[in-house]
Order: C-alpha cells, then structure tokens, then sequence
C-alpha cells in the first residue's frame, strides 16, 4: 500500500517538474562568502596570474576622467593614450602566442598577413555601484536556472549577476545577458559591411535607446513578475541611408523565456505602421546591417527564447582580448576600417582571463552555424570572442566584441562595436558608435518602460 502511494506521488510530482521545467538551484552559503574574499563581488578571480601579466582586480580606478564632459555627451577619451604596446602579434609569430590566442584569432591572422595585434598592459577597470554588489552577493545564494523545453529563464535574481559563480555554460550565457552595462543610454551608431572588392556599404544610421530592467533601482520581484521579466529595452530610429530614414526597431527581451517570448516590433515607413518582427533573432539575415551577419551575432549573442543550442562550461584560460579600447572614439572612420579588415593600429589588446562556453545544436534543431565558441571575459560577463562553424565542420565566422571603460557607468561597457569576420567572404561592422560629429554615447535618466512599447515605437516615428 505504501510502495503504491509512493509511486503515485513521485508520478504526480514528475507531471509537475515536467510542465514547470526544471529548476538548478544556488549556490551554498560558503560558496557565496567567496565573493567578499578571493573572488571579486561579480564573481572574477580577485588575484593576478602568477606571472603579473593579468594584475590583481582592486576596484574602480580612479582616472580622473572628465566626468562633466561625459555627462553631457562629450567625445569620449582615452585613459590609456600614453602607452605603448608591450608585444605586438602577427601570422609570422603567432606560433610563440598560439596558448593565449582563440582559434578564431588564429585565423583572422593567418588569412589577413597585414593584421596584427597590438597588445597592452593588462588594466583590470571593471566596476559596479554598491548596490549592484549587494544584488549579486544576494542572487548567488538566491536565484536559480529555470529550464523549459527549449527555453530557459532566471528566478530569484534581481539587480546583479544572477550566477556569479556559474555551474554550467547556460548559467554562464545568461551572466552575459543580464551584465552590468550601466541602466540607460542613448547612442549614435552606424552599421556597416563591405563587399569582397572593399567597398564600405552603410547599412544604418541610427539613434539607439538601451535600458537594463534588470538593474532598475529598488525594483521589486512582484513588479518584476508585473513587467512579464523585463531585462533588456531596446529602441533604434533609422536616419540614414535616406531610403531608410523613418523605419524603428524595438525589442523587448526578457529574463525568463519559460513564461513569454522575446517581443519585437518594426515600424516601416512604405506602410506606415508598426508590425510585429518575430524574426528577429538567431540566424535570420540582420536588415539592420543589409543582412551582413546573423542576428544572434549581435552584442555578443544575447540569449533569447526557443533556444537553438546545448552549452558545456569549459573553464577558464587566459586569452588576449579586446579591451579598454577607448582610443577608438579619437579616431574618424577611415581611419578605424580597411577595405579588407579593420585597422589593427586602431584596436587595444589585453591579456585576460575568460570563461569558454562551447555551443552546440540541440538534436532536431537547425541553425546556420551550428557549433560556436563564446569567451566570456570573468570581470565584465561580456562575450568578448565568439567562433562559428558552419555545417561542414569549417571554421567560418568570427566576432570580436570591443569593450569600453566608461567611468560614468562605472565599469566597462560591453556590447559596442561589434566586428564580425567571414572567413570566406567579407567583414562588417555593427553598432559603430564613433562617427563624427555629434556626441558618441551618453548615459540617461531611465524612462518607463511603456517609453519602449508599439504605440511609443508609432508615436516617435516621423514619416
């Protein structure tokens, strides 16, 4: 009698986990302490490497960074402009460098003999508020991985890194989601590609609006739960090229894909109204940027719903990464892009220690490219590298995603620009914020989200 109850309530209970999906819980309250000793608050490994070429994280620097000019949407400036490479790494020496060097890397170097890497001293400048410390030592403990057929989301995680110290690469990805990238900012950007004779196409000119929900100051899990789990808002109004000028995007991600999809919205201006874009997402050809790369190639590869792939954590290895490249908003175009690839005298390199996250297609699901490689950078969560392989087993694409220290944030911003390489065919460009003139990117006063809805998306377009 009691083996057929038993047996009837771990059968009612398995109906239960199998429409709940399953739940990965926190970490231990030990595990957690680490994040006031040896690790940093966000969960890198505080110490240096043992040979001093990674420093030791110590918080943020103080700079004396023109605040007031930043604020108010001046150019931005280099911290870092008096320094001088410390190694400089080309397909004549790659072979000495090859431990430190993704594979994408290899045969960026190996393809383009004119590209070369310019590395740096090592500057650990990743930083937060108080608050958002606080959050991460809470959510550590707090929250937990939900997983739902296909989709995956956050619970218990509020205001902070979800997962600052990962068990899994699903935990890592979803670190990489919801990083601390500031709460609100407005942007100019360009989206380019080029042809494989050269020649630079502009995709896009754009003003872009991106609030972090996730980081909204004392939200609350209940308005949370009311917002549907917003994390991220996005907003574009297309200026240029004048055949465009008038269109808008805007995006609502979430922070749990088990209860609700991405939503998306375009508003084009031969129809003049605003409709639903559920294609924006994993490998449908980006119109934003003439259709140059992926959408899941964009910042990284942000996580959304329907998820295409299985991740395994690797671990940690020690890469050379793009980095506290600031010196990029100084310089005008022509002088950042080539015809055949980016300026290597315009990019900054440093050696850093990353996560390896490995991708692959889920059994009976279909992607372009489907093997991938992320390298999660251990004090922003930013994928800073990320390699594709297409169906053959070729390694064909791959994206450098540059990172900024914006002490106005403060810490690094990660997201923008984003460079992509196709091994067999051309480079482009998205999310170029550096053009002239004008200001770059400015933080701002977070607005309501319904300043990021369809009738607010109707209301801003102006043609």
């Amino acid at each position: 009698m009691e083996s057929a109850m038993r047996r009837s309530l771990l059968a009612a209970l398995a109906v239960i986990f199998s429409v709940m999906g399953s739940v990965h819980a926190a970490v231990t309250a030990e595990q957690a302490a680490k994040l006031k000793t040896t690790l940093t608050p966000l969960g890198a490994e505080r110490a240096g490497n043992k040979e001093g070429s990674i420093p030791e994280w110590k918080g943020c620097p103080d700079l004396k960074a023109p605040m007031e000019k930043l604020k108010s949407g001046d150019r931005r400036w280099d911290p870092y402009e008096a320094e001088k490479p410390v190694a400089t790494i080309n397909a004549a020496n790659a072979a000495q460098y090859a431990e430190n060097l993704s594979e994408g890397v290899q045969a960026l170097l190996k393809k383009y003999p004119t590209m070369h890497l310019n590395v740096f001293k090592t500057h650990r400048t990743h930083c937060a508020p108080e608050a958002v410390y606080e959050n991460t030592f809470k959510n550590a403990t707090a929250a937990s991985l939900i997983e739902a057929g296909a989709n995956s989301g956050i619970k218990g995680a509020l205001g902070g890194i979800p997962f600052p110290i990962p068990k899994t690469g699903l935990e890592a990805r979803w670190n990489h989601n919801l990083r601390w990238r500031g709460t609100s900012w407005e942007s100019r950007v360009r989206h380019y590609s080029w042809t494989t004779g050269g020649d630079r196409v502009l995709g896009t000119q754009a003003t872009q609006f991106d609030q972090f929900e996730h980081y909204r100051p004392n939200l609350s899990a209940d308005q949370l739960e009311k917002s549907g789990d917003l994390g991220f808002l996005f907003l574009q109004m297309t200026e240029a090229p004048s055949f465009r000028a008038g269109e808008g995007l805007l995006v609502r991600d979430r922070s749990n894909y088990t209860k609700e999809q991405r939503a998306a919205w375009q508003y084009l201006v031969g129809q003049r109204r605003v409709r639903r874009a559920p294609n924006i997402g994993w490998d449908t050809p980006d119109f934003v940027n003439s259709g140059a790369d992926f959408f899941d190639e964009v910042m990284g590869s942000s996580i959304t719903g329907d998820e295409r792939y299985d991740y395994k954590l690797v671990g940690k290895k020690e890469l050379y990464i793009p980095y506290n490249n600031n010196k990029i908003f100084k310089l005008k175009e022509d002088e950042i892009f080539g015809k055949n690839h980016h300026n290597p005298e315009a990019l900054r390199w440093e050696l850093h220690r990353v996560w390896q996250v490995d991708a692959t297609v889920k059994q009976g699901r279909r992607h372009a490219v489907p093997k991938r490689v992320f390298y999660i950078d251990e004090d922003t969560w930013s994928t800073s590298l990320m390699d594709g392989w297409d169906p053959a087993g070729n390694l064909q694409r791959v994206s450098m995603n540059l990172q900024f220290y914006f002490p106005d944030m403060p810490g690094v911003f990660s997201g923008y620009s984003d460079i992509l390489y196709v091994l067999n065919g051309a480079y482009s460009s998205r999310n170029t914020m550096f053009y002239e003139p004008g200001y770059q990117v400015k933080p701002v006063p977070m607005k309501p989200e319904s300043a990021f809805s369809p009738e607010a998306l109707s209301g801003a377009s102006v043609r």
